[in-house]
């Protein structure tokens, strides 16, 4: 017997894929959905990145993509206050975003009235909901630096300044009780293994070769999901639909089906199938090595029955000396061990640090995440999903739904600000080695009691302090010369962030270094003229991060779409999901 549960019982999500700009036709969308489903309206609206929050031409300089298509979109409206998001949404960043304005905003904030922007990475409560997001794709040549782009950018900061860093996901790993939802817009790397993954590469055959490379997808987002173990993840990127299960206890003890071994997908044996490199016996049983009489055994000891053969080419050739019984032929008098503990103490090898066990947190008992990814929003792809969330503890909850702060991120937060401070805009900048997971618990302890002294009554939510900073669109070509110049526009809302936890804010700056900084230019590019040369890799994945192959299907796509934008509602959008 089915249990049924009431809609009013839990969260009404609406989860779209990538957000290319087109908030008109996203909310027309979730509207039109909302009516077909005979929900009054949506909790909350998740955005899988791209989300391209560009306010105006300056901002247009600061996004990834080819020039030719480079286009305000929609989100400038909001900016401005001509419009204003209908329903409460939250995006994470991806690698099509005006990355000059989400930088001012590292810790998370506002981007726009009703629209919030999660941050590089950071945990935030909804109702009964904890959600964990983290933003950026995955490049492994970045991913230990530290965040050394800030304005002005040259074209390699722009292309990097979206690429996760460890700094940030090692906070996420902190994490010691259970999350509800996890957002990425990368995949988790080796999720598509998880789905009907036979199904995904005759859809999107590109994707085929870095699956089986195991290049496909992120680490960083892996490292996560696997430890926090939300009941669901939600991804964009790759431009398509598509639903998996991850059993983690299963991909602990197991690995049936196809996995990734040494870079290489492991074939997976058929019983069917003629293996060539099986025994012509015919047998099954594997081949045993038989001794060759005429081989010589290079493994054999050189003295036999107390003599030794003269080495060749000294005119003694077959000559033999005889020995002691147990004396030495050749190396040191003493014992191995005796040698190298005669050795001095510079010169003996060091021991191998002690591996750290990581334990997983007691307070995460969730063993199965439910992963969808979605298509950009264009007329027939599977961009939006309206599901239920549900949970009991909905009616303990006022509707509408405000995000709050979650304590335990606000003391990973604190803990790191004060032992491993972020650093922004030096080259030269070192991270600190990561400490033990006893000597983070013991920091993140000892701040989540500060929390419980300084915070005991501050209210949670999270203030809607959005200010209008930087100059709205007035309507210019972001090609002219005086869009070249993009200033900094310190956000209050990190300020105040910074100042709620009294912690010192790593993006604050004077007037005079934005002036100093801004006339200076951008620093010396070696990579500017690959740029300028349109060099693309090999990958198709890594096609589709630089930009052009995504970007134009969405450019051209968009010339096409009806004029009601309400049309544009994908097939998935009103069935609720079955993973």
């Amino acid at each position: 017997m089915e249990v049924s549960l009431s809609e009013q019982d839990g969260v009404r999500l609406a989860i779209e894929g990538c957000g290319h700009g087109t908030l008109h036709a996203i909310y027309a969308s979730v509207e039109e959905a909302c009516k077909r489903r005979e929900w009054p309206d949506v909790d909350l609206l998740i955005i899988g990145g791209d989300f391209q929050s560009v306010r105006n031409a300056y901002d247009l300089n600061c996004v990834s993509m080819p020039a030719k298509y480079r286009s305000m979109c929609d989100f400038h409206e909001y900016y401005s206050g001509q419009r204003t998001a209908p329903c409460l949404t939250v995006f994470v960043g991806g690698n099509h975003e005006a990355s000059n304005y989400l930088f001012e905003l590292y810790y998370g904030g506002w981007v726009a009235p009703n629209i919030y922007y999660v941050g590089a990475a950071n945990v935030l409560r909804l109702g009964p909901l904890r959600i964990a997001g983290m933003s950026g794709i995955w490049k492994g040549y970045n991913y230990r630096k530290p965040h050394h782009e800030r304005l002005p950018y040259n074209e390699s900061d722009i292309r990097s300044i979206y690429h996760t860093r460890e700094v940030d996901v090692r906070k996420l790993l902190q994490i010691r009780t259970q999350v509800d939802i996890g957002i990425s817009h990368d995949w988790p790397k080796g999720v598509e293994w998880k789905g009907d993954w036979k199904r995904l590469f005759r859809h999107k055959g590109h994707l085929e070769e870095d699956a089986r490379e195991g290049q496909l997808g992120s680490v960083a987002a892996q490292y996560v999901m696997d430890r926090l173990r939300p009941r669901y993840w939600f991804s964009a990127h790759l431009h398509c639909k598509y639903a998996a299960v991850v059993d983690h206890v299963a991909t602990l003890e197991s690995t049936d089906g196809p996995f990734v071994a040494h870079g290489k997908l492991a074939a997976t044996k058929n019983d069917e199938e003629i293996d060539l490199d099986d025994d012509l016996d015919g047998d099954g049983s594997a081949a045993v090595a038989t001794a060759n009489a005429d081989e010589i055994d290079l493994e054999l000891e050189d003295d036999a029955d107390g003599a030794v053969v003269v080495a060749p080419g000294q005119g003694l050739d077959d000559v033999q000396v005889p020995v002691e019984p147990g004396a030495l032929t050749a190396g040191p008098t003493l014992e191995e061990e005796e040698a190298r503990a005669a050795l001095p103490e510079a010169f003996r090898p060091r021991p191998p640090p002690a591996k750290e066990v990581i334990e997983h947190p007691p307070g995460i008992s969730n063993t199965t995440t439910h992963f969808l990814a979605l298509d950009k929003c264009l007329p027939n792809k599977d961009f939006l999903q309206l599901t239920l969330i549900p949970s009991p503890d909905t009616t303990t909850h006022e509707r509408p739904f405000k995000l709050t702060y979650d304590r335990e991120w606000l003391a990973i937060t604190r803990a790191f600000a004060l032992s491993e401070p972020a650093v922004f805009g030096d080259p030269d900048a070192t991270l600190p080695r990561p400490k033990s997971q006893a000597a983070y618990s013991e920091l993140i302890d000892r701040q989540m009691q500060w929390l419980d002294e300084r915070l005991a009554g501050h209210i949670m939510t999270v203030p809607d302090a959005f200010e209008v900073i930087a100059p709205v669109y007035d309507n210019g070509n972001w090609n002219l010369p005086q869009y070249s110049r993009v200033g900094e526009y310190p956000n209050p809302q990190t300020a105040r962030f910074c100042e709620m936890l009294q912690m010192p804010n790593p993006l604050a700056i004077t007037e005079e270094q934005l002036a100093a900084r801004l006339d200076a230019g951008p620093k010396a590019d070696p990579e500017a003229e690959r740029f300028g040369s349109g060099s693309r890799g090999h990958k198709a994945t890594e096609d589709a991060e630089e930009g052009e192959e995504e970007v134009a299907d969405v450019a051209g796509e968009a010339e096409t779409a009806p004029p009601d934008p309400a049309w544009i509602v994908a097939v998935a959008a009103y069935p609720n999901l079955v993973w």
